[in-house]
């Protein structure tokens, strides 16, 4: 599975910062940047942002750009 989620979310002082998901095999890189000419840094991810991730995922399921199959192995990769 390869395949990469982008949204956009607030802090908790009001700022807009982008987010990104990178899935690649059983694993998944969480990044995020504030600005439009800045640099990706990487992050932990909070509780919110797993189900973010998980709704853009369910989404792309009955579209077919993820199989049910790759969308359940995402929903286990949440600790």
């Amino acid at each position: 599975m390869n395949m990469e989620f982008g949204w956009w979310s607030r802090d908790s002082e009001g700022r807009r910062f982008q987010m990104r998901a990178k899935v690649f095999a059983d694993e998944i890189t969480w990044s995020r940047k504030q600005g439009h000419f800045q640099s990706w840094v990487d992050c932990e991810p909070t509780d919110d942002d797993w189900e973010t991730l998980i709704s853009e995922a369910s989404r792309r399921v009955p579209r077919r750009l993820i199989t049910s199959k790759e969308f359940e192995a995402l929903k286990r990769m949440k600790p």
